[in-house]
């Protein structure tokens, strides 16, 4: 059958991004390589472990007497005196002399700049343990970190040293405490020290740069972007969702003779007014200029995408499966993290049996419970969106939200129950039911006893309007493959009718008449 070409491309704005997946990391060790880390690694691990412990023996006890009963939370304010000496001089020196013996050789670019020029450092990229180096760098400021941090022994003591903003997975209200104890010490004047941030939330493969949380720049107060890099031939750092667990990179990490780690201080960025009033605008901007400066691409993805992941691996499919781009997904399409989730349930449901966790057009048809016929092609085509013959998760996504929801209207399910109760008696018979999709699908020997079983939910032999809707709203694909039916009926029944009249008629973008192309000017 002759396919109708569309005259609008798709929105530019949900195509696939540059980097699919930012968080796989894979380490390539090849027989050199091997060999280098075991001779060096006979020497090296050893000493260097020695070396570190007895380093580590030295920095808790000035730690435990700097934060002796100095308080974490309540009112409490900066350290001043001998602890911040202890802390910001004595506890520096020693870090940087912990990461010395790592193997580590930091080349610092650029110039911090004061508290009051710039209360807030941003981070990024973030993609290891071994992103702590800044705030030795920096001086030891301030950083968020999870109150259950610190209990954890000795680390805790030395996270202490930085008089952390702590965050609270148990209190209903910690993100918004947390945001105004930013605010507060962004706001001091320089009587606190500068707060580290790494906006990024999650650890990434340095590939792009995701997603910036807000929290560094809701203050409104200029932010200095702090740049990472780690040079190295052999990638022993990258810690993150898909790759080396972290005992292997820090074993890795101390079988190598040195560590290279470039920190760069761009200048500050200081915020317009309606950068002030709109923290995204703000992280957005700030993140631009440090993804130009690192010459990667920017991308959606957040942390909401590693939970994806996981769920997906959880239901059996490939964890990059469930790579959506959350937070572009969620803004254009008004999805929450759940109902993304439960999308992610049902497309695991089809895709379970095929290979690399994509949907093919057997698959997709027998989901449905139909034969591959023109208006389920036309259907399939519309959910690939990059033409491969295959639907990944996030054009699944995107499909039935796009697609499928604004389709299944209330006169939409009127309309097709209408045309399948041929005599109007206001119920639906297995005759009727078989005899209108034989002719709509072409197919003579169709067999739809499943299908009609399963939307004849009392099992009286017959569908009622009310089964019929029911059905209809929780699998949303069939209200968009009878409407796509129909528009192939009529433009059928239009081919003869000249191209001028056919290309009008079928103006519309392939993603529906809910799509606006004219959002994605400002949205790209």
């Amino acid at each position: 059958m002759q396919q109708r070409v569309f005259a609008l491309p798709r929105q530019q704005s949900l195509l696939l991004p540059e980097i699919h997946n930012p968080f796989v990391h894979e380490v390539k060790l090849t027989k050199a390589d091997k060999i280098k880390c075991a001779l060096l690694g006979a020497l090296l691990v050893p000493l260097r472990s020695v070396c570190l412990l007895l380093l580590l023996l030295l920095m808790w006890p000035i730690a435990a007497i700097a934060t002796f009963l100095h308080p974490l939370k309540g009112a409490i304010n900066p350290m001043a005196g001998w602890r911040r000496f202890l802390c910001q001089a004595v506890m520096a020196h020693l870090g940087r002399l912990f990461f010395f013996f790592l193997g580590f050789r930091v080349v610092v670019k650029g110039q911090r700049a004061r508290s009051v020029e710039a209360p807030i450092l941003a981070v990024a990229p973030h993609s290891s343990y071994f992103d702590a180096i800044v705030c030795i760098v920096a001086g030891l400021p301030s950083t968020v970190s999870r109150t259950e941090n610190m209990a954890t022994p000795m680390f805790g003591r030395f996270l202490r040293c930085l008089q952390p903003v702590l965050v609270s997975r148990l209190d209903p209200d910690s993100r918004k405490n947390t945001i105004l104890e930013i605010e507060s010490r962004a706001t001091s004047g320089g009587r606190w020290p500068q707060v580290l941030i790494f906006p990024e939330g999650t650890c990434t493969n340095r590939s792009c740069l995701i997603t910036f949380k807000q929290g560094a720049f809701i203050p409104g107060v200029p932010v200095q972007p702090v740049l990472l890099r780690y040079p190295n031939k052999l990638d022993t750092v990258t810690w993150t969702w898909q790759g080396p667990k972290a005992k292997t990179l820090l074993f890795l990490t101390l079988c190598q003779l040195y560590t290279n780690v470039e920190i760069e201080f761009l200048p500050p960025q200081i915020p317009n007014e309606e950068e002030k009033a709109c923290p995204s605008l703000f992280a957005n901007a700030v993140r631009s200029a440090m993804a130009k400066a690192l010459a990667v691409p920017v991308t959606d993805h957040t942390y909401e995408d590693c939970r994806l992941m996981i769920t997906a691996g959880e239901l059996t499919l490939p964890m990059e499966a469930g790579l959506v781009e959350f937070t572009k997904i969620s803004r254009k399409l008004n999805l929450k993290w759940d109902n993304v989730k439960k999308e992610l349930e049902d497309f695991a449901a089809i895709a379970n049996s095929c290979k690399g966790g994509r949907i093919g057009i057997e698959e997709f048809a027998r989901f449905l419970k139909l034969p591959v016929s023109p208006p389920l092609q036309e259907l399939f085509s519309l959910f690939d969106r990059n033409g491969d013959g295959t639907i990944d998760f996030r054009e699944y996504v995107i499909g039935v939200t796009v697609l499928c929801r604004p389709a299944n209207t209330e006169e939409t399910i009127r309309m097709a129950f209408q045309l399948f109760d041929t005599d109007d008696d206001q119920h639906i018979t297995q005759e009727e039911f078989s005899s209108l999709l034989r002719s709509s699908l072409g197919v003579a020997d169709l067999d739809v006893s499943k299908l009609f079983n399963e939307i004849d939910t009392d099992r009286s032999g017959h569908i009622t309007y009310e089964e019929f809707q029911a059905f209809a709203q929780s699998h949303p694909e069939y209200a968009k493959l009878f409407t796509t039916y129909l528009e192939l009926q009529r433009y059928q029944a239009l081919q003869n009718d000249g191209p001028e009249r056919i290309l009008s008629t079928n103006r519309i973008s392939p993603d529906g008449a809910q799509e606006d192309s004219t959002s994605d000017k400002k949205d790209d």
